[in-house]
């Protein structure tokens, strides 16, 4: 049967597979959803979400403003966005019934705001993206990911903090530092100190090079996680085959754990280990904060080598060379 209704919620189409090559189907992305939705809700409470649709022969996309179909009891919350000229409104998943809503919309990827609609100047996490290259054999580089993630975690031991990790869904990993209340500014520059200091344990494995073709086969570690900068929610479906999830991991199993075997369908459905795992808000050090604000904005500093490039080209002159650390 292709058709039933949860909740409320009239559910269509139940038995297509989510998109080609998913390896599951619309059924193994609503039920998932349906066993996880109190632990879901749980880390996505309040917090403006981006999902990732993908309708039948079509693309997939980005969706930040709900459309106007969307029923009157799902949560909401407007934002202006600069870079459009516009007021956004992003659903908030604050219930079971809007993650079933979502999920026949095809939504199968869910981005969070790493703050609260109650305080959006302020993030509640310091969030480090470890993103590792593409491997010679074309595998992921996960265990590259997760030597980095150790030399993190060493950066935050040394600075008196402590995280919790989770799979990324795709090929890399998260860690989450929780806080308390901080303005985004100071999160961004201690996240970038972090950053610098693991890359400067080792810099042979990883990077905080933000533009790709000068990280050499190093791992990537984003400090661009703040602000309004969004970070797929833990327990989130990935846009991959066989659709995995991004999946909270002990630090003492990470070296062990393989992030595809955590999926739509594989996945644990009781308990929340990422509320058992994640330590209590934490003060950022003065002296971190302070070591941030000196270390360029990764962004901006990329704009500024491309136009560099691209001027050094109009004169007919080298077009890369590496950017200041």
């Amino acid at each position: 049967m292709g058709e039933e209704e949860r909740d409320g919620v009239s559910l269509t189409n139940l038995d297509q597979e989510l998109f080609d090559g998913a390896g599951a189907s619309k059924r193994d992305l609503v039920d998932y959803l349906d066993a996880t939705a109190d632990r879901f809700v749980g880390g996505a409470r309040d917090r403006p979400l981006s999902v990732v649709r993908v309708l039948r022969g079509q693309a997939p996309f980005m969706q930040k403003n709900l459309p106007k179909y969307t029923p009157d009891w799902v949560a909401r919350a407007g934002f202006w966005a600069d870079r459009s000229h516009r007021e956004v409104t992003y659903a908030l998943a604050n219930d079971r019934r809007t993650l079933l809503w979502l999920a026949n919309q095809r939504a199968i990827e869910y981005h969070t705001a790493l703050f609260r609609i109650d305080d959006p100047a302020r993030a509640t996490h310091l969030v480090l993206d470890i993103d590792p290259p593409e491997t010679a054999d074309g595998s992921s580089g996960f265990a590259l990911a997760v030597q980095a993630a150790h030399l993190v975690r060493r950066a935050l031991d040394a600075a008196g903090l402590s995280g919790a990790v989770k799979t990324s869904g795709a090929k890399g990993v998260h860690i989450f530092v929780p806080l308390e209340p901080h303005a985004n500014e100071d999160v961004a520059a201690a996240t970038r100190a972090l950053a610098a200091r693991a890359e400067q344990l080792d810099p042979r494995l990883s990077t905080t090079e933000f533009v790709r073709d000068q990280r050499h086969g190093r791992v990537f570690l984003d400090a661009t996680r703040a602000g309004g900068a969004t970070v797929v929610a833990v327990y989130s479906p990935r846009l991959r085959p066989n659709v995995p999830v991004s999946w909270p991991v002990a630090w003492d199993d990470l070296d062990v754990v393989r992030p595809h075997e955590f999926t739509i369908r594989t996945a644990a459905r009781s308990g929340d280990p990422w509320a058992e795992l994640m330590p209590m808000p934490q003060r950022l050090p003065d002296d971190l904060i302070d070591h941030g604000r000196a270390i360029p904005v990764a962004r901006v500093q990329a704009m500024h080598e491309g136009k560099r490039r691209a001027a050094a080209r109009r004169a007919g002159g080298p077009a890369s060379s590496a950017s200041p650390q």
